[in-house]
This record gives structure tokens, C-alpha cells and sequence, in this order.
């Protein structure tokens, strides 16, 4: 039997259930391939689901992790887009267990894109779940065009960061927030203004803006209504917008709500053209190997990191 090495955990709980194991190894089925993993990114999702004990449907979650970047190893019946050797990266199967955090994973041919020549595998992993919760709230979701004003919550983030590029790609005027020691590292990757919400309200000193990114939840949703012009769109990544907002949104024509990123094979192919034009860069955090995963959910869990965290797996 063939096995490989992943990361596994028997019962929901803190990083310390992570754990090492040999496994055995998966083989593609219908309309599938079979990646040999490089790097696996590391999400918030990771750590909500290993605390939980399952993924946001309710399958149990023995093995960890939505994020690759890797190199087709075989190919099964159907499957024309890849041969074996071809390098790709993904979000597969999401939101069901993808088991990322392993040598080798499985899932269908169209879940991948090819992976962009200008970038290691380290920088493709950090790519597939941001990137894609951000393209979709900004170009699928809210359609945001040149000449638009966009405010970025969150902005030095894992998805916020991608956010910001993707909206300055999209010829939006771009205002993001975060900490004052994240400000140069905001304004680097195209920021117009960057608003320090340690210091200040934001809601006091954005206006008029057309889109509003909102990944911190709580207040945040009510609050940056009063930055949005009337008609404006309010995109929530974390949770279904409360009905207080929805109510204060529909009396001046604002389109507010919550979205779940989709494994998005168009969408995948959009990141890698901005990825080879040089107009989309993940920022790495920290990287750590595959038998440190709990100590890269332990850095996440900080809540202090600026752009993403990534396992290498294979050399």
C-alpha cells in the first residue's frame, strides 16, 4: 500500500492536536488528478475547523488544510487540462476536507489552475483561498470598475493585502486600515490612504467611498455604512451581515451581504494573469514545515501576522 506523510487530528482542540502521520496515499478518480504537494497555505479557516473538529459542512476533519501549490503526478480518467509533471495550485474541494496539509492530494482536474512561472511554490500556496475571497467579493460581488473609491478592511492581512492589489489592478482609488506600524507595507502595494484604526474611527474620517471589504466583523459592518455613498455595496467575508445592517443599508439603496469563496477555476486563471503581470503578490509571513503545523496555527491565532503563513511539504 502506498502512504505519505500528512497532518492529522483525532479530536477538535487546540494546535496541539495536530499531529504527524503516515496515511494512505490517494489515487485519482473520475475527471480527477493527483498532486504532489510543495506548499500548503494556511487559512483562519484551518484553525476555526481544527478547533470545531470539522469543516463548515459538518464532515468531520481529520486532516487540515484547503491551500496547494504542486505538481501533477497522475492523471484519471477524463482528465485533459494537465499531464503529469505540469505545476498547478489550488483550493480544492473547499469548503469540503481537502486534507492540504499531506505529500499528496486529490481532487478534480478544473479545481487547479497552472501555476504562474515567476513565482515559487511557497508564493503560489499563499494564493488560492485569499486571492479568490477577494476577487470574488470585489469583481464577481460587488463588479468594483475604474475610478472607484474602495476601502479594505483589514488591509495588511492574508486577504486583505491581495485585496488591495486587486482593486488598484481593477483602477480603483484604494483607502485600507491597519495598524500604523503596517502603514508603509499598505501603501507599498498600492494604497492610496491608509487609516490607523488603533488611533482614529474610520467611520469619522472615510466618506463617499463605493465598495466596502469588510473581513473583521463585529461593528465593523454598521460602522462603514457611514462611509458608503448611497447605492454603494458592503461585501462581508465573515459572517452573514446582521439584520441591523441590512435594514440601515436598504433605506439608502446599498447592497450589503455576506460571501463565501468557491473553488473558481476562471477565477484562478484571472489571479495567475495579474500573478505573470506583475500585479498581484502574496506577502509571505512566515513558513514553517509540514511537521510544524501546529506552531504555523499557533502564529496565526496571534492575529498579528501580515500577509500569509505557508508549509512547505516536498522540496
Amino acid at each position: 500500500m502506498n502512504t505519505m506523510r500528512a497532518i492529522v487530528q483525532e479530536e477538535p482542540g487546540g494546535p496541539e492536536v495536530l499531529g504527524l502521520a503516515e496515511v494512505e496515499r490517494p489515487e485519482p478518480g473520475l475527471l480527477e488528478i493527483l498532486v504532489r504537494v510543495h506548499a500548503a497555505g494556511v487559512n483562519p479557516t484551518d484553525w476555526k475547523a481544527r478547533a470545531r473538529g470539522s469543516s463548515m459542512t459538518g464532515v468531520a476533519l481529520p486532516r487540515p488544510g484547503f491551500d496547494v501549490s504542486g505538481v501533477v503526478e497522475a492523471v484519471g480518467p477524463g482528465v485533459t487540462l494537465y499531464e503529469p509533471g505540469d505545476e498547478v495550485f489550488g483550493m480544492p474541494r473547499f469548503p469540503h476536507p481537502a486534507g492540504a496539509y499531506a505529500e499528496y492530494v486529490t481532487a478534480p482536474a478544473r479545481h487547479f489552475a497552472r501555476k504562474p512561472a515567476g513565482i515559487d511554490h511557497v508564493h503560489a500556496a499563499a494564493l488560492p483561498l485569499a486571492a479568490l475571497t477577494a476577487w470574488q467579493g470585489l469583481v464577481d460581488t460587488a463588479r468594483v470598475r475604474a475610478g472607484q473609491r474602495v476601502l479594505v478592511h483589514a488591509a495588511a492581512g492574508g486577504v486583505g493585502h491581495l485585496a488591495v492589489q486587486i482593486a488598484k489592478a481593477r483602477g480603483a482609488y484604494v483607502i485600507g486600515t491597519a495598524s500604523e506600524a503596517k502603514h508603509e507595507f499598505v501603501r507599498g502595494l498600492g494604497a492610496d490612504e491608509v487609516v490607523d484604526y488603533t488611533k482614529v474611527d474610520f467611520a469619522d474620517v472615510v466618506r463617499d467611498v463605493d465598495v466596502v471589504l469588510d473581513a473583521v466583523g463585529g461593528d465593523y459592518g454598521l460602522r462603514s455604512l457611514r462611509t458608503l455613498r448611497d447605492g454603494g455595496v458592503l461585501v462581508s467575508f465573515l459572517s452573514p451581515v446582521g439584520d441591523d445592517v441590512l435594514a440601515a443599508a436598504g433605506k439608502r439603496g446599498i447592497r450589503a451581504g455576506w460571501t463565501l469563496v468557491e473553488t473558481d477555476h476562471a477565477g484562478m486563471k484571472e489571479i495567475a494573469v495579474l500573478v505573470e503581470e506583475g500585479r498581484l503578490r502574496a506577502e509571505i509571513d512566515s513558513v514553517f514545515p509540514l511537521e510544524e503545523a501546529a506552531k504555523a496555527h499557533e502564529r496565526g491565532e496571534t492575529g498579528r501576522t501580515t500577509g500569509k503563513i505557508v508549509l512547505t511539504v516536498a522540496g
